[in-house]
């Protein structure tokens, strides 16, 4: 019901830029040009999580684009959907590309799933309603796309906001899933797993194991400690569920990546 309201307050209230806060734009060509400036680059969080995709980030979260993203996902700006779905849309294909996929391939973005606890206190889903709109846009570029929201928490996990790099893995460590009939739906095309931004990676790497349980997939992968990431010796630790194969060979995009990562990472 929530979501309804949004989207109604969105035609009655005055519109205000959602990354510096300017009036009558709901996102004003400056702050738009920092989501797209930069161009999509693979990023890698420090340290590399063993099992990282190969993820793909549009920008750094940083400034308008960091401004952009919690108004959209913690303020109800929904109109905002647009601009970061074309710069997630940017990202997906460079991640497609950089893993092989022929322009002809349909590609599956694969939201990494909100709790529906936040979901219901949000009344939106942000990372889906960001996929919705770059599928659309990679379809008018003539690229095939989909959204194919076939991962959900199997557990409940805690607020990750609060939690340091070795508690977000310990507290999503086999936590996704699969949905019944999920793995039919995955053989459809390439998948692309999406999200709205990455820090530690640790959300990006239990979707790939989720995914790769149902559907083997193979290198290229990253694994922890290449190319050039420092490791921490809790990462090995953390007790991961078997999958069927070995993970994180699924290409990952982002709208954004934690600055670090961005910078160091221009590739």
């Amino acid at each position: 019901m929530r979501g309804w309201w949004l989207e109604i307050a969105g035609l009655v209230l005055p519109v205000a830029c959602g990354g510096c806060g300017r009036p009558r734009s709901e996102l004003c060509p400056p702050c738009r040009a920092e989501l797209t400036e930069s161009g999509p680059r693979r990023i890698l969080p420090r340290p590399v999580p063993a099992g990282l995709p190969r993820v793909h980030a549009a920008a750094p979260y940083d400034g308008a684009v960091r401004a952009a993203l919690l108004a959209h996902k913690e303020r109800g700006a929904l109109g905002l959907a647009k601009p970061l779905g074309a710069a997630l849309a940017g990202a997906v294909e460079a991640a497609a590309v950089s893993c092989g996929a022929p322009g002809a391939d349909p590609l599956l973005l694969v939201p990494v799933p909100s709790s529906r606890r936040a979901v219901r206190a949000r009344g939106h889903d942000p990372t889906r309603r960001i996929a919705l709109a770059a599928a659309r846009r990679l379809r008018q570029s003539g690229r095939p796309a989909r959204v194919v929201s076939v991962l959900r928490q199997g557990r409940a996990v805690a607020d990750q906001s609060a939690l340091d790099a070795r508690g977000r893995f310990e507290n999503l460590a086999g936590a996704l899933e699969v949905v019944a009939g999920g793995a039919r739906l995955l053989a459809a095309g390439r998948v692309v797993l999406v999200d709205d931004l990455m820090t530690t990676g640790a959300s990006l790497t239990e979707a790939a194991r989720a995914v790769a349980a149902v559907r083997p997939v193979h290198p290229p992968f990253t694994a922890h400690g290449r190319p050039g990431g420092r490791t921490e010796p809790w990462i090995d630790r953390i007790p991961l569920p078997a999958p069927s194969s070995t993970p994180a060979a699924q290409p990952a995009a982002v709208v954004a990546g934690s600055p670090s990562s961005f910078a160091i990472n221009r590739n």
